[in-house]
């Protein structure tokens, strides 16, 4: 295997930081922007909804429909939609002109994140790839330490516009950074339509790609209102909040890189079942709220490092199983990541308006008990490519 091209993981990481402060920035911003539209919070988390099934959507389509193009071209490509939309997102004035928006995005996003694992999965030996891909998805996990508080800072103190106004100042130096280090003409394997045909049929793989939405799906139960949960049932204010994404962006980045120590040591089964169990039993502590300050930020480092350490090994496991198909099955993957978010959050919607908020945290365990099925399952009936 020759050398992989210099620098080529932190800047697919950098970019990848662009792209989840992006996309999560909405989460630490939905009470000012609300305010802003004049409508509630959990009318304000429909973008989420509306960006994550955008995304499943889109992103395995345009992944096939780009599968002959030069990796770098779709990266770069997809970089640009994901500037046009934050443009457009600090711009819009009404609820509509965001969710196009959060179209758009969706759009970019779908294409350069899958194809960048992609890459990298390609680059590096088999028993090096869930490291990797955990150092690539750093910089997505380094967004909530960073850029989402940030966000969430700016407009609870300037007001939400100049929080996708950041977003646009950091996308201008991601596109170029991905111009100029990687590579042109790396070698592929070009995917067609034909293989995301293949795919959605092969039943096994789809049911070991849907664990990635039911995982997920728990989490936003949670996440996507984080902000009104915390204000409004802890009496927390901008600052407080502040520092307690900052805490669990914290835990986030230690999840990522834990996960894929977990998954190199004890397996992807382990790994998988170990995190189900965990969200059911720390998960419905919030419905709990208010406790004191040091048992919340406890509760909330857990609960980030638990919720963000599956991804590389989930990853591992799906990048052994499609072979030369990994390009599009990452694109299903990344598709059941936000049709996991769009269904939490539609769940947590629901919730909050006939349970409130103290609703949150029982009905988000009661969603990861069937992500726990599903990995029990799939360890029973494992796909025939797959060797454990």
């Amino acid at each position: 295997m020759t050398q992989p091209p210099k620098f080529i993981i932190p800047v697919i990481s950098a970019c990848n930081f662009l792209i989840g402060v992006g996309v999560f920035v909405i989460i630490g911003i939905l009470e000012p922007l609300g305010n802003g539209l004049g409508i509630a919070p959990e009318q304000a988390g429909i973008l989420m909804t509306i960006y994550a099934l955008s995304y499943a959507v889109l992103s395995p389509v345009l992944v096939s429909f780009t599968g002959n193009i030069g990796r770098r071209r779709v990266m770069t490509f997809g970089l640009t939609l994901f500037l046009i939309a934050g443009l457009l997102s600090a711009l819009a004035t009404t609820l509509t002109t965001l969710s196009i928006a959060r179209v758009l995005a969706a759009a970019g996003a779908g294409m350069f994140t899958p194809v960048g694992a992609a890459v990298v999965a390609g680059l590096y030996p088999a028993e090096q790839r869930a490291r990797v891909l955990a150092a690539v998805m750093f910089g997505f996990t380094l967004a909530q330490v960073l850029g989402v508080p940030a966000g969430s800072w700016i407009a609870y103190t300037f007001g939400w516009r100049y929080a996708f106004w950041g977003v646009v100042a950091i996308n201008i130096p991601a596109i170029y950074l991905i111009w100029t280090f990687v590579p042109a003409g790396l070698t592929f394997q070009a995917t067609t339509f034909k293989d995301l045909k293949d795919t959605l049929k092969d039943l096994r793989m789809m049911f070991a790609i849907a664990f990635t939405g039911l995982y997920l799906g728990s989490v936003y139960v949670l996440f996507t209102y984080m902000t009104p949960l915390f204000s409004q049932q802890m009496g927390m204010g901008r600052d407080l909040i502040t520092l307690t994404l900052v805490i669990s962006g914290l835990g986030a980045v230690v999840g990522n890189l834990l996960g894929g120590f977990m998954a190199d040591k004890l397996g992807w089964f382990i790994t998988l079942k170990a995190l189900c169990v965990a969200q059911m039993i720390v998960m419905p502590f919030y419905s709990f709220l208010p406790i004191s300050l040091p048992a919340f930020f406890t509760l909330t480092v857990v609960w980030a490092i638990i919720g963000w350490s599956f991804m590389a090994g989930q990853q591992m496991r799906l990048i052994g199983l499609a072979g030369p198909k990994a390009p599009v099955v990452l694109a299903l993957t990344a598709a059941s990541i936000y049709i996991g978010a769009a269904i939490g959050s539609a769940v947590g919607s629901i919730i909050i308006t006939y349970y409130g908020f103290s609703g949150l945290g029982i009905a988000a365990a009661g969603c990861a008990s069937l992500a726990l099925a599903n990995i029990i399952l799939s360890h029973r009936y494992p796909p025939a490519a797959h060797t454990g």
